[in-house]
């Protein structure tokens, strides 16, 4: 019997950031949804593959933020191998971040850094402090993130700094980064947003064969609904912040009524504020 590595009950997830924005109008479809996700429930058996489809706004980012446990909901259970994490202290759920991997659609790598020592950092749950601090003079590995950025088709750029990367290849150097990291859970956000069709088909490769090697569970948001349905197993549909439905086989009904239109929705709708709005100080390491 396979085991139950995550599981969420009646999660509900506030607009992060909301703050920042223009109070909201009376009787707008934001004052009728208070949340970003409302009374979400979700099981996850270890090594699973899921692919998250929806319409832009429907919460896709925030639910790999929350299942992340970088965004505190404000009610409802969520469990993560055995654990409800926000029962523990800031120490033992920082401790347990190490089994999870977050890449984010626009991975937040520094500027001036080389590939190969961005990449190198996905080893850093792993590693001691002065093991961390070494790497950043000269790596200790370079070709551990050679052969993680081949996975890629990158491994050119492994000496190239980081601002000198397009949007496609940062976001690769991202991916390859994921690689290294020794996590069982791994949220993967928007990875074929910035490449061709042949590149994203060999990136989506990876990241499905390194999951299976290792075992570990991959849950990924996609607009590219055909390569969901092709390549995915189970497919869940969020609109609004609801799970509208969770299943292996996704009918061409089910596709159309999850992205029919409602007037004002997605105007009225809000996904994570970029990074630099918001308060991570309680973000994975991954990071």
């Amino acid at each position: 019997m396979t085991a139950i590595q995550l599981r969420v009950q009646q999660l509900c997830v506030d607009f992060p950031g909301v703050a920042h924005f223009a109070a909201i109008t009376p009787g707008s479809r934001q004052e009728q949804q208070k949340f970003a996700l409302t009374d979400l429930d979700l099981t996850v058996n270890r090594g699973e593959q899921i692919a998250v489809i929806g319409p832009s706004g429907a919460g896709k980012t925030t639910l790999l933020h929350a299942l992340a446990a970088a965004h505190k909901p404000l009610r409802g259970e969520h469990e993560f191998m055995g654990e409800q994490v926000w029962q523990l202290s800031h120490t033992a759920r920082h401790a347990l971040r190490r089994h999870l991997f977050l890449a984010p659609q626009t991975p937040p790598l520094p500027a001036r850094q080389r590939v190969v020592t961005a990449v190198l950092a996905g080893r850093l749950p792993q590693w001691t402090l002065p093991q961390a601090i070494r790497n950043l003079v000269k790596p200790g590995n370079p070709l551990a993130a050679w052969q993680a950025l081949q996975k890629f088709d990158l491994q050119h750029k492994l000496y190239a700094r980081v601002d000198k990367l397009s949007g496609g290849e940062r976001q690769r150097c991202g991916l390859a980064r994921l690689l290294l990291s020794d996590a069982s859970l791994l949220l993967v956000d928007e990875p074929l947003s910035a490449l061709d069709p042949t590149l994203a088909l060999q990136t989506l490769h990876s990241l499905q064969q390194e999951a299976s090697q290792r075992q570990a569970t991959l849950i990924c948001s996609l607009h590219q609904v055909e390569l969901a349905r092709q390549h995915f197993p189970r497919i869940i549909g969020l609109r609004a912040g609801r799970i509208m439905f969770d299943s292996d086989k996704v009918s061409d009904q089910m596709i159309e009524e999850l992205y029919r239109s409602v007037e004002g929705q997605n105007q009225d709708r809000t996904e994570l504020m970029p990074p630099e709005q918001l308060d991570l100080s309680d973000a994975p390491r991954c990071f």
